[in-house]
């Protein structure tokens, strides 16, 4: 397996405070100066981290073509995507061997200022970046966010080398922070929201406010970290991530037009729950930026159509990407509009791999 270190960091106006949802708003951090002790920061050995030779080719003709088409402009700053994780953290733990609940890639047009959001369905059937085959989300709890990392890399064409990851509890502050967020429940809805609701609370050993009604409707941080959990209504896991990009982007808006006193009190809440690779100076370089960002558009990865579920062995239920090759083409059409992409090599391997290993499933 190829390693390739990666300088690509530059000075980024970082969106992460765009990508709340099981990620929160390291974005936030207008006040980040007086409190950078606070932040978790975890570097990443970018030696270990797996980038196809295929991506780094790509990248760089993509560069010098941009080069050579707008001399007279300054140089584009181009795309940056990172992995954002959402655990089922218990006991504070962030890392291995926590599940991720949520997996999700913000891609960033730093020259457009537009994020594009793609939740990664965490029973997707892929290869964990070690030649074995599972849900995606054992990458998490088998490596941590190097791991996941390296998973999505290797069956996306993708070129991430850093990460956030936060826990349930500080969704649930952040929204707090924010004064809530105003989301659209339905009645099918408001029974499993309300035991997601019961069962937070009795694991923090806090009370929380069941929710009575359907229609639109302010919820809490309790309330909407767990309309993000529910997963029992028509459309499953689908359903369960668009609900959480939904949130994601409620919470953006509410953050628009929040005061500084309101950021403040949000990083204060959230930094110690919060774990990422992104160091101080990739931090502070969001300052006065942030708001400027915009989600243009949130999907669900295998796309709809390209996917399908199956029971496979001892593995249980799984979503199936039936064609990967075309997934990952979809993808980078969603995420670089303006190129023509042919998967590598190495993702046709793969499909052909999950294709064999779960045909019998499928039938």
């Amino acid at each position: 397996m190829d390693k390739r270190k990666r300088g690509f960091r530059g000075n980024i106006p970082l969106l992460i405070v765009e990508v709340c949802v099981l990620c929160v708003s390291i974005g936030f951090m207008y006040v980040v100066i007086t409190m950078t002790e606070e932040v978790n920061h975890k570097a990443i050995d970018e030696e270990r981290i797996y980038i196809n030779e295929e991506v780094v080719r790509e990248k760089k003709t993509g560069v010098i073509k941009a080069e050579a088409k707008e001399e007279d402009k300054p140089k584009p700053k181009g795309y940056r995507n990172i992995a954002l994780f959402g655990v089922d953290a218990r006991n504070g733990e962030l890392g291995k061997g926590t599940r991720s609940d949520t997996i999700m890639v913000a891609s960033i047009n730093q020259d457009t200022q537009e994020i594009k959001l793609v939740s990664v369905f965490r029973d997707t059937y892929l290869n964990l970046s070690n030649d074995t085959y599972n849900k995606c989300n054992t990458a998490y709890a088998q490596g941590g966010p190097e791991q996941a990392i390296n998973m999505l890399n290797m069956n996306l064409d993708l070129d991430i080398t850093d990460y956030v990851t936060i826990g349930f509890s500080g969704l649930i502050d952040a929204v707090d922070a924010l004064g809530g967020v105003e989301m659209e429940v339905t009645e099918s809805e408001i029974s499993h929201l309300n035991n997601y609701q019961l069962c937070m609370a009795q694991e923090l050993g806090v009370d929380y406010t069941p929710v009575e009604k359907s229609g639109r409707q302010l919820l809490n941080g309790m309330q909407a970290t767990a309309y993000c959990r529910i997963r029992y209504t028509r459309g499953d896991d689908f359903r369960r991530t668009q609900r959480q990009r939904e949130v994601l982007a409620a919470m953006m808006e509410k953050a628009g037009g929040a005061s500084v006193g309101t950021l403040t009190e949000m990083v204060n809440a959230v930094l110690p729950q919060v774990e990422t690779s992104l160091d101080v100076d990739e931090i502070l370089s969001v300052l006065g930026s942030v708001a400027g960002y915009n989600m243009v558009e949130s999907e669900g990865f295998p796309f709809e159509g390209g996917r399908a579920g199956a029971n496979v062995g001892s593995k249980g239920s799984c979503v199936i990407p039936v064609d990967l090759e075309e997934n990952v083409r979809q993808l980078h059409q969603m995420f670089y509009p303006e190129e023509r992409y042919t998967p590598s090599a190495q993702v046709g391997k793969i499909s052909g791999e999950i294709r064999e290993q779960t045909t019998e499933y499928l039938h």
